[in-house]
């Protein structure tokens, strides 16, 4: 099966001053047509410059990028692939309605058809009856619903998610977990969702990817062997909670290793100073 996203040996490095920092190392992974693949791994080990590569926001140093088995230049990207980040980054003067609608407005579809599509989906996303309303007049959980919405109404067949539930307490997310899954089952995007949360990665995911210590590189491919619908209760269930045992050993072995690493920093930088 050729993978709908294929990145194979990818590096990016950051320059400031006399200093580099070395963010990803030689990544690569594959996420299959359909597929619900987290992406898990200790914080700054370059999750987010990873998914800013895939849309085009940055270029890669190093690597190939495939989608759909051809090759993508990076200036080939922009608009490839939906993209939510991790704030909502939703318009203050635009209606729930007019929100949801942007993306696909800036990708050229007609005002009136994008809003009755719009329309005919809010329902769907939760947010029947809201259409007039501004995000200021939105909770948390709601305000998530329309990004999301927006995302989807970008019609695009990957889905890049950026910890989307990650501000939300914890019932919010919960529900907007379930929530996702019945969307996303109903249109099997391929989606690509970084979380920090190892249930929500084990629960969302047909497969759970964790990431290295800085530089960044995938340090476990891990299949999630759950059926699907996945009742809430399955977060009990003794297989679970095997699988969360040894995806926590791999995140706690690399987070130890960056926690080292930032001591190392300080520690060079005092010695400098003397």
């Amino acid at each position: 099966m050729t993978p709908k996203i294929c990145v194979k040996n990818l590096s990016k490095h950051f320059t400031a001053g006399v200093s580099t920092v070395q963010t990803l190392d030689n990544v690569n992974l594959r996420v299959n047509d359909g597929e619900f693949v987290t992406l898990v791994g200790p914080s700054g080990c370059g999750k987010s410059t990873l998914f800013n590569i895939i849309v085009g926001l940055l270029p890669p140093d190093e690597g190939l990028l495939l989608i759909d088995g051809e090759q993508q230049p990076h200036d080939h990207l922009l608009g490839q692939v939906a993209f939510m980040p991790q704030r909502d980054m939703l318009l203050p003067w635009r209606t729930v309605l007019d929100n949801a609608i942007l993306a696909a407005e800036i990708d050229g579809v007609a005002r009136a058809t994008a809003r009755q599509r719009a329309m005919d989906s809010l329902d769907r996303f939760g947010l029947g009856g809201f259409e007039s309303h501004y995000p200021s007049q939105l909770s948390g959980g709601m305000r998530q619903r329309v990004a999301l919405m927006r995302t989807f109404m970008f019609d695009r067949e990957i889905m890049l998610l950026d910890e989307p539930f990650g501000a939300l307490d914890a019932l919010t997310r919960a529900l907007m977990q379930r929530w996702l899954l019945e969307v996303w089952e109903g249109e099997k995007r391929t989606v690509l969702f970084i979380t920090h949360d190892i249930d929500e990665a084990i629960y969302l995911g047909d497969r759970v990817l964790v990431m290295s210590a800085r530089p960044g590189h995938i340090k476990l491919d891990k299949e999630v062997a759950l059926a699907r619908p996945r009742a809430p209760d399955i977060i009990t269930r003794p297989e679970f909670v095997e699988l969360k045992r040894e995806l926590l050993a791999t995140i706690e072995d690399e987070s130890l290793k960056a926690f080292a690493a930032m001591n190392r920093s300080v520690s060079d930088k005092e010695a400098g100073g003397r």
